[in-house]
């Protein structure tokens, strides 16, 4: 069993047989055998102020220093918690508050952004006496806590058919797994700087040696960018990841999902018919975008596969497979790493692997990918594409270009 563990149970148990002077030499005892935050698991455990267990503390160390005949009040003696010597501070409290409080008001859990100092000041100019310490335990008493933003706001309205896609999607997807063809979810991504800059999180160093990094992040577009493109097999855990250098056009995804299938795809699912591509609705790879059809086209005429896309609803990519079950572990894997250059951003994308099995490979793509290439309408006319009876513009079918891959 851990030292964490059980000393709560302990002190509890213990609490209504000890006088004032026991309690808090056992209260101390306690946080200096839990080590580094012993003080504060403590005091939050009992209730004790952090400076009545500092002292007995010192009492522990040098016991000599007590008086020979110390007294010890009755039970009951002290002075009275301030919640008992002025009943309306938890009113006062919840008004100061009141102004900066956020998120639903009905909600169980409420939570402040004023600090317990701003908020102890605030009370001290209406008269009342209380520490930032005593704020803080009675913000706990009262349903508050700290929390940090939640994304769940949406610009815009949602699509009024929005549920009923990830229904279609979904039956798509069970339809294609239950005949054992690939199903994949793809999308970019976000573009990485190249160089000495600074990356989120931590790694383990020797001690007083961080990783030295530039102190601005200013955009050069001189600087280097590393484009990863993803593409995550959902029946197999496995993630491939195409490392552009260039530009993220729908040429280049569909590259992307090209070299994944020569490289993994076709060998895991030899006898594959059909395809199945979940992607966003924007992006590179967007529903609307001509380029990324006519690329797609061009790529089931080379494999003579039967290739069906369903875009995610707009508004909704963090839904995407992709982003929890492949993009967050690589995120995870490199924190605290600058990205020097791209060799490096490809090796530790290769090298990300979860408890539940994902697997990844990565390359680096250094072909050029110009930008601003027009479709025109005969080329879209040429496409062999067939919209689903739902949202044809989101859900669609393309086939070969030849007799045989015809309907």
């Amino acid at each position: 069993m851990s030292k964490r563990e059980g000393f709560e149970d302990r002190l509890l148990t213990l609490m209504p047989h000890l006088n004032e002077r026991q309690l808090r030499l056992a209260a101390a005892l306690e946080a200096r055998g839990l080590g580094y935050g012993g003080v504060s698991a403590v005091a939050q455990a009992t209730g004790m102020a952090r400076g009545t267990i500092h002292r007995a503390l010192e009492e522990l160390q040098h016991p000599a220093r007590r008086p020979a005949c110390e007294q010890i009040r009755a039970r009951g003696g002290g002075r009275k918690r301030i919640v008992e010597q002025s009943p309306q501070i938890l009113k006062r409290l919840k008004d100061v508050v009141e102004s900066s409080t956020r998120g639903d008001p009905m909600s169980p859990l409420l939570w402040t952004c004023r600090s317990t100092q701003q908020l102890a000041e605030a009370l001290r100019k209406s008269g009342d006496r209380i520490s930032p310490d005593t704020v803080g335990r009675l913000l706990v008493e009262m349903g508050y806590s700290l929390q940090a933003n939640l994304k769940t706001l949406e610009e815009g309205a949602s699509h009024p058919d929005r549920d009923r896609q990830f229904h279609y999607l979904n039956r798509q997807v069970r339809g294609f797994l239950k005949q054992g063809d690939p199903v994949i979810s793809v999308d970019t991504k976000k573009k990485e700087l190249i160089g000495r800059y600074h990356n989120k999180g931590r790694q383990w160093r020797p001690q007083g040696k961080p990783e030295k990094v530039k102190i601005h992040d200013f955009i050069d577009p001189a600087e280097p960018k590393a484009i990863p493109y993803g593409v995550y097999d959902v029946a197999r855990n496995q993630g491939w990841v195409n490392v552009g250098c260039d530009h993220d056009t729908s040429s280049f995804a569909v590259e992307s999902i090209r070299r994944w299938w020569n490289t993994l795809g076709s060998e895991a699912y030899p006898r594959a018919q059909q395809l199945l591509i979940c992607a966003d609705s924007g992006g590179s790879n967007g529903y609307r975008v001509r380029l990324w059809k006519v690329e797609l086209q061009a790529w089931v005429d080379e494999v003579g596969l039967g290739l069906t896309v369903c875009h995610l609803p707009p508004g909704t990519s963090k839904w995407n497979k992709i982003e929890h079950r492949l993009f967050s572990h690589i995120s995870m894997n490199w924190r605290g790493r600058p990205l020097v250059s791209h060799e490096v951003v490809v090796k530790l994308i290769g090298a990300t692997m979860t408890k539940t099995g994902l697997k990844v490979k990565a390359r680096l793509d250094k072909r050029k990918y110009p930008l601003k290439i027009k479709v025109t309408d005969e080329q879209m006319r040429s496409l062999n594409l067939e919209p689903h009876e739902f949202h044809g513009e989101w859900n669609y079918t393309l086939r070969p270009r030849n007799k045989k891959g015809k309907p």
